[in-house]
């Protein structure tokens, strides 16, 4: 059982970009929920390991079960404040990235990730098939975050149009930079004016900016997709059709993130609620 029991330990021992390493468990403090599930997995997967080898006869890890924990309030931007920060964007060199991250709900790796060769502007469709994550300090193209989250889109003809301009001004960074362009064999549709990939970092103060210009509230990029589900969802999208767009890995993850309404939309169904009960008293 020794080399099960090694096992976890190197397992729990993660290490972080910031060199601390985490000791045995009980000497794990954790101030996130999302911190105590990862833990959960790794051990779940270490303790089964264990149990394939026959150094365990069962995983009790499997038997755990955690609380909801404290979600975060999500009240994401509206279908007004959309079109302000759309509108805000159109002379941006960003622009094709905000009109993704809005209508279609990319990642932020999955839009700087992006090729050429995944995107057909002819039938529009765009295929999600890499990420560009920085990871121990450098930037690396990465599989996509889940098997789902390799997934091909329709793209509504505004991403088409931003996509087509994108393109354009591309090809004038190209020729302005001339020697000093370093885009070559990567193929990437978002890059600087040299054609190197954009920082991650970058793309949040770029995008902290426009909302300022746009006028609206402060909200993470990353809102932009929580965004873009609640306004499918309140144009009639099932759960099951935004699992697909936004490339979660099963519909338990867009229920238990997305399914949360707005109060204007309370507001509207107690309304109807009213209304079809005024009738019934009226019958009477």
């Amino acid at each position: 059982m020794a080399n099960g029991q090694d096992d976890v330990r190197m397992t729990l021992r993660v290490s972080r970009d910031s060199g601390q390493t985490w000791g045995p468990l009980t000497e794990v403090r954790v101030g996130e929920d999302r911190t105590v599930r990862f833990l959960l997995v790794i051990l779940r997967a270490a303790l089964q390991h264990a149990v394939r080898e026959d150094e365990l006869p069962r995983n009790v890890a499997r038997n755990v079960e955690l609380s909801m924990g404290t979600k975060r309030e999500i009240e994401p931007l509206t279908a007004a404040e959309g079109r302000r920060l759309l509108t805000a964007a159109r002379d941006n060199r960003l622009w094709a990235a905000y009109e993704l991250a809005v209508r279609i709900g990319l990642r932020r790796g999955e839009l700087l990730g992006l090729r050429w060769s995944d995107v057909d502007l002819l039938d529009g469709v765009l295929t999600v098939r890499q990420a560009l994550q920085r990871v121990g300090g450098e930037l690396l193209i990465v599989a996509p975050k889940t098997q789902r989250s390799a997934r091909r889109v329709a793209l509504p003809a505004e991403c088409v149009t931003a996509l087509r301009a994108q393109r354009v001004q591309q090809i004038a960074d190209q020729k302005a930079a001339g020697h000093n362009w370093k885009g070559t064999g990567k193929g990437l549709v978002f890059t600087t004016k040299n054609g190197t990939p954009i920082e991650p970092r970058n793309l949040n103060r770029s995008f902290e900016a426009l909302s300022v210009r746009a006028g609206v509230r402060k909200v993470r990029f990353h809102d932009l997709r929580h965004m873009c589900a609640s306004l499918l969802h309140e144009q009639g999208a099932d759960a099951r059709m935004i699992m697909e767009v936004l490339g979660h890995s099963s519909i338990r993850v867009t229920m238990d993130i997305y399914t949360f309404v707005r109060l204007d939309s309370q507001r509207s169904a107690f309304d109807r609620v009213g209304q079809a009960l005024r009738k019934g008293d009226d019958m009477k």
